[in-house]
């Protein structure tokens, strides 16, 4: 079984337009709506690639409602924590004249102590899953180290934690040691971890190798865009490389790619395989536009053709 969590989901709304200028009025195309948030949307990469997840999300408010309607429309299990605020809305728009995508994202409503440990208790009043993907930013009231307070839950447990997040969130969870089994940050994310540009693969093979040594963390797979990812463990680091797709939006593909890995894993493909199968899903993710993630069909036509042409390079 796979669990995710999202503390701060949004309700990801997304348009496209000519151009954006200041002080004009900008004539939209129709706006899209989706249910989003780090493990959002990770429960719904997995569902599009097949497979099934427990969506577990904090929600509030009209908009909050409006985010558990559309996940029942969409069929996805899932179980809403109540808060009293309103879950937060994000808002994307994409330039059609330079095909550069704005993004805008709000904070998330204030958390009660009550109301995040009270996931706390709903993670261990639940079945142990083989895997718990925590994903996303932390809204404002829940402390910094919450990601690391949940995988220390799960120790001594069958539970791999998996851990996707940025800024004062991920510096404190490799701060405190906790037995979480991979982390997934992108270069930009990992130079501010290591305190110094990251400027080859050496540097970061480097800095991602002194986190695993250093903390309770068994494997940090660095995301690098169109240059794929490198995955860094206490034995070994290599490299896996992305097809060239066509690019629509890249809304959702760090998301779709961790939906991948663990699905992957879920499903009993060896360490490499996942990997190459969370990297297809993410070029997939890619291909589609606005808030849309990955498609099963891409997904799996890429995974075919990284198999053959797109092996691990170790370095």
């Amino acid at each position: 079984m796979i669990v995710t969590l999202t503390m701060n989901p949004a309700l990801d709304k997304s348009t496209r337009t000519l151009t954006v200028t200041p002080e004009d009025k900008l004539r939209c195309e129709t706006l899209q709506v989706e249910p989003g948030g780090g493990g959002v949307n990770v429960s719904r990469a997995i569902h599009n690639l097949g497979g099934e997840s427990l969506m577990l999300y904090t929600a509030g408010g009209m908009s909050g409602q409006e985010f558990e309607m559309l996940l029942q429309a969409q069929g996805l299990p899932n179980q809403r924590i109540p808060i009293a605020g309103n879950t937060r809305e994000s808002f994307t728009v994409f330039e059609e004249s330079s095909r550069h995508q704005y993004r805008f994202n709000m904070p998330g409503p204030t958390l009660a102590e009550a109301e995040w440990r009270q996931v706390l208790e709903l993670l261990a009043a639940l079945p142990q899953p083989d895997y718990l993907v925590a994903s996303g930013s932390l809204p404002p009231g829940v402390p910094d180290d919450f990601y690391a307070l949940v995988a220390g839950q799960m120790a001594g447990t069958k539970t791999r934690v998996v851990i996707d997040t940025s800024g004062r969130a991920l510096r404190t969870l490799v701060q405190h040691p906790a037995p979480v089994y991979l982390i997934k940050p992108n270069l930009a994310e990992l130079a501010e971890l290591a305190g110094e540009d990251l400027n080859d693969d050496e540097e970061i093979v480097n800095a991602a190798q002194r986190i695993v040594d250093e903390s309770g963390i068994q494997q940090i797979v660095v995301s690098l865009g169109a240059g794929g990812v490198i995955v860094v463990d206490d034995q070994r680091a290599a490299r896996q490389r992305t097809p060239t797709v066509p690019i629509r939006s890249k809304i959702g593909a760090g998301d779709s790619t961790v939906a991948g890995i663990v699905l992957g894993l879920a499903r009993g493909l060896p360490g490499a395989e996942a990997i190459r199968f969370g990297v297809a899903a993410g070029a997939a993710a890619v291909m589609t536009p606005g808030s849309e993630l990955c498609r099963r069909a891409d997904a799996e036509r890429l995974f075919d053709l990284m198999q053959r042409n797109h092996v691990l390079e170790y370095l």
